[in-house]
């Protein structure tokens, strides 16, 4: 199957990163970190399914910014016209006409905010130009960082141009958490890192996110995996976005009175920071607030903070190598 050029489009759009008039004005996270940290299998999580290509997207793929609505993709070429794209041709989009992907899925986790998963900060095939052209349109960032070179300089360097960008705060996550063995590692690991972004981000969360997918409906698998308390707090923070202490403190205080239990889960350490945004308008108000069900993605619900999980990825579609 072919598709069009992104500069072969004959309509222009009147800005490359400008999303559809129609659609209300939500949170944009941009999913974030270096190669191979879990920004696309994070993706494959929040969503419920594998939308990118696997194995691919690290090296291949522009930012992908993931909205809600009827499935399908369309390229945003550098000079700002459009033009669709079937899903299976995403591996071959022409990067060097292509300044993102515009992707739109009907997933619950899209309709509290937007979803833009960046290429890695640290690709040598990637120009960083790729990614910093489009970080006017972030509001805040998910940074995923390797556990087992957790939170190197190069991140460091790159995060201190980037914060300074952002209207709200951040979230870090530290991956690959079960590749640690021993307690003292985990704890090492987690310790350190609190210790060197300071109060850099809003919460971080040591996560295994191949356990997480994992998981079916195996709740202590989905809380071991740390899953469960970065869901739970990620739900609070988007529910509550256009409050001026960004979200109730209720998930960040739980998450804080948590002793760090190296031997067992993955346990949040929550750094309580928050500063004002700016004048963005309010995500949409969920159905809840009107008499009908909450949509809320994953296994949380805003009102019991825990709720069924939506279908697990198909088994025979292996995991990203982000």
């Amino acid at each position: 199957m072919t598709y069009q050029t992104a500069s072969q489009a004959t309509a222009p759009a009147a800005a490359p990163f400008a999303p559809e008039a129609a659609l209300p004005r939500k949170p944009r996270l941009a999913l974030m970190g270096e190669f191979s940290a879990g920004k696309s299998t994070l993706t494959n999580l929040l969503v419920g399914r594998q939308p990118l290509p696997t194995r691919v997207t690290a090296t291949r793929l522009p930012p992908v910014w993931i909205s809600h609505g009827a499935e399908g993709a369309r390229l945003v070429g550098t000079d700002g016209s459009e033009a669709p794209v079937p899903l299976e041709d995403l591996a071959s989009v022409p990067l060097e006409t292509t300044a993102l992907i515009r992707l739109s899925l009907p997933a619950e986790a899209l309709e509290l905010c937007d979803l833009i998963d960046m290429p890695g900060i640290s690709d040598p095939n990637m120009p960083a130009s790729v990614w910093q052209n489009l970080l006017p349109e972030v509001d805040s960032v998910i940074w995923c960082t390797h556990a087992t070179q957790a939170w190197r300089q190069s991140e460091a360097a790159a995060w201190e141009e980037i914060a300074a960008r952002l209207d709200a705060p951040s979230t870090l996550l530290i991956t690959h958490f079960d590749k640690l063995k021993t307690p003292r590692d985990r704890d090492r690991v987690l310790r350190r890192v609190q210790k060197e972004t300071g109060d850099a981000f809003n919460a971080i969360f040591p996560l295994s996110l191949s356990q997480a997918l994992s998981a079916g409906e195996d709740m202590e698998a989905w809380k071991t995996s740390g899953a469960d308390g970065f869901i739970e707090y990620l739900v609070d923070l988007l529910l509550n976005w256009s409050q001026p202490g960004r979200g109730s403190t209720a998930a960040r205080d739980r998450a804080a009175a948590q002793p760090l239990q190296p031997d067992q889960a993955l346990r949040a350490e929550v750094l309580d920071i928050a500063a004002p945004r700016g004048s963005s308008a309010q995500p949409p108000v969920p159905a809840e607030a009107e008499g009908g069900p909450r949509v809320t993605p994953r296994r949380v619900s805003a009102a019991s903070r825990r709720s069924p999980r939506p279908d697990r990825l198909p088994p025979e579609a292996p995991f990203d190598s982000e």
